[in-house]
């Protein structure tokens, strides 16, 4: 009877224990690795957001940047994490739509193990010329191109970046035979662009913008949906090829199974971040914007980006490497 007595008091007592033993989230430091070096704009990013978060919730967020194989290093770290909300990852169009039809061997799925938590920003992307080049608008580029195929070429920051990519899409829209000229990195593809080495390139806002205002490359078209507050005379691309689009676009994710409570409070907070007048301020002089979404929202543009690149890959011919 008393040992009866006395696991009923124990059960009653872990019972009641229960709830008030459940830590509130979050309750020890939170992680935002960043897969990429150190400076990019998804490193900016998501030191202001680990730095607000930090100052809303009383809790050290720590940045941590994993850089290497476009990104999957780092995001292959969060995917094998415990989903409980304390390891996040600032993934992007590489890491969370293009790299599974680039690379043959991916470690993780962007899928399946991942919940998509708030769509951080879009950076705003233009398509330039070197001054030397004979045309001022997408109509102009087109008609030379139709007119000599091959002459013209575009440079980009490398294979399956998302300037190869925008590059291969123009093509495939317009219908064109233009050359692609593969970088290791944004700034040797720039200096051979200004050199008169390739004639083009689609490259996001800052990496172009100082060489655009001093005269040494022309911006012909914003590559996006909408055209961009710093040049608001540039036309977008979609105004002569309806439907063009380039998302240059960076995203908060958690491991998969992570409680739906926690990607919601996360998602909330980022929200209220990414809107408040300082980093608005910021979001302008990087040439990106804020995109408001719910992680369902944004798991839908998530999921179309995929479908939108993968039939852009097969057609160009590009393989898993």
């Amino acid at each position: 009877m008393k040992r009866i007595l006395a696991s009923c008091i124990g059960a009653l007592a872990v019972a009641m224990a229960g709830p008030s033993a459940a830590q509130p989230y979050p309750s020890k430091p939170v992680k935002i690795v960043v897969p990429f070096a150190v400076g990019g704009i998804a490193d900016t990013f998501a030191r202001v957001i680990g730095q607000k978060l930090g100052e809303a919730w009383s809790q050290p967020v720590v940045v941590e940047n994993k850089g290497g194989a476009g990104g999957n290093i780092g995001a292959d770290l969060v995917a094998k994490s415990p989903p409980d909300g304390y390891a996040l990852v600032m993934g992007n169009i590489g890491t969370h739509a293009v790299n599974p039809y680039l690379v043959k061997n991916m470690p993780f799925d962007p899928f399946r193990d991942f919940v998509p938590v708030a769509h951080v920003l879009d950076a705003e992307g233009l398509l330039v010329v070197n001054p030397a080049v004979n045309a001022k608008t997408v109509a102009d580029i087109v008609m030379l191109a139709k007119a000599e195929p091959g002459k013209l070429s575009y440079a980009s920051a490398g294979m399956g970046t998302t300037s190869h990519l925008a590059g291969e899409l123009f093509k495939s829209m317009a219908k064109v035979d233009v050359v692609h000229v593969p970088y290791k990195g944004n700034a040797p593809a720039i200096t051979d662009l200004l050199g008169g080495q390739t004639q083009m390139i689609f490259a996001t806002m800052p990496t172009v913008l100082p060489q655009v205002k001093a005269g040494r490359l022309r911006a012909v078209a914003v590559i996006g949906t909408e055209r961009a507050p710093a040049l608001p005379d540039v036309p977008t691309v979609a105004e002569t090829l309806p439907g063009f689009a380039v998302s240059n676009w960076i995203g908060l994710f958690a491991p998969a199974g992570t409680p739906p409570e926690i990607v919601a409070r996360l998602n909330a907070e980022v929200q209220k971040i990414m809107q408040q007048p300082d980093v608005q301020k910021r979001l302008e002089t990087e040439g990106a914007r804020f995109v408001p979404t719910t992680p369902q929202s944004f798991a839908a543009f998530q999921k179309a980006e995929a479908e939108k690149w993968a039939k852009a890959i097969r057609e160009a011919g590009i393989k898993p490497e």
